[in-house]
């Protein structure tokens, strides 16, 4: 046995898929147990539309994330295409980690999801979210109703925005994780780049300040990242897209407010991430009918 071989002689590893309905804290969740902020939140469902992959080091293990966008019946294009991201990610994992909202189940997409998770005969655990919001008799109903659906190997109550019980939800996935050398150096958060996360946060504060249709009709990208002053500075120029130009007014707001508030608060959360001051410029273009054109839908990353 080699000196690397003996050092991860009981040392686990593996991809876990982060799943469930929309809106049921999955991102909220990763961002928890890992410390960092890498995948945008809102109380708008849909807003992950990524695979969003995340590193938790342990003394032991070394657990890889792969947060999805919610799993639900899809019809238009963009949102099947979503869909696809996350039933892809299933197949690429070695431990599900199924989470649902206690407070407002959704019964379809659970449903799907159970169905396709028999399927792939994968081991599961499920996370029971957002119990802080029931009470504790309610919260025996549901773990009695879903050990009877499926055999999870644990069901695991927690609250990803108060952090209960995430010590023994990380625990029990430690525990199913095979024997395995770790995957990416001690050091690494995530994967994806400072481009991606920049239009993330962007994206997410789109999602927080407008209503109705906005949010969804929008996609940002990145077309200018340059460090200026020895790195004491950033400059970014973003673009966001929208499909009509209806949409443009909304996005601008009254003399430019709107489109200032987005930017002071991107700004605010793009520093944080990278740890420099930043100089953000945003634009606004119309691509028109983008979620129905699979080209332009590539172009902005999905």
């Amino acid at each position: 046995m080699t000196n690397i071989s003996k050092k991860y002689a009981d040392f686990k590893s593996g991809f876990i898929a982060i799943v469930g309905a929309p809106n049921t804290g999955k991102s909220t969740l990763l961002n928890r147990m890992l410390g960092e902020k890498i995948s945008i939140t809102s109380k708008k469902p849909q807003t992950t539309r990524n695979r969003i992959l995340g590193v938790l080091q342990r003394p032991k293990a070394q657990l890889i994330f792969l947060d999805t966008p919610g799993i639900f019946i899809a019809k238009d294009t963009l949102n099947l295409r979503i869909v696809d991201t996350s039933l892809a990610a299933i197949g690429d994992a070695d431990l599900i980690l199924f989470i649902l909202d206690v407070a407002n189940p959704d019964s379809n997409s659970e449903y799907f999801l159970v169905k396709r998770l028999k399927n792939e005969k994968r081991s599961v655990i499920l996370a029971l979210n957002k119990i802080d919001l029931i009470e504790k008799s309610d919260l025996l109903k549901i773990i009695d109703k879903w050990s009877k659906k499926f055999y999870f190997e644990d069901i695991v109550p927690i609250s990803a925005t108060k952090g209960t019980q995430l010590d023994e939800l990380i625990k029990a996935m430690e525990n199913v994780l095979p024997i395995g050398p770790p995957y990416f150096p001690e050091d690494t958060l995530t994967d994806v780049s400072e481009r991606f996360l920049v239009a993330e946060l962007i994206r997410e504060q789109i999602f927080r300040l407008t209503g109705e249709e906005i949010p969804y009709a929008t996609a940002v990208t990145v077309s200018s990242f340059k460090e200026k002053k020895g790195g004491r500075l950033v400059k970014i120029n973003a673009t966001i897209h929208l499909e009509r130009e209806s949409q443009k007014g909304i996005i601008i707001g009254k003399n430019g407010s709107k489109l200032k508030q987005i930017g002071v608060r991107s700004r605010e959360q793009i520093e944080k991430m990278l740890g420099t001051k930043i100089y953000l410029k945003l634009f606004v273009r119309v691509q028109k009918n983008w979620r129905k054109d699979t080209r332009a839908m590539k172009k902005f990353g999905y």
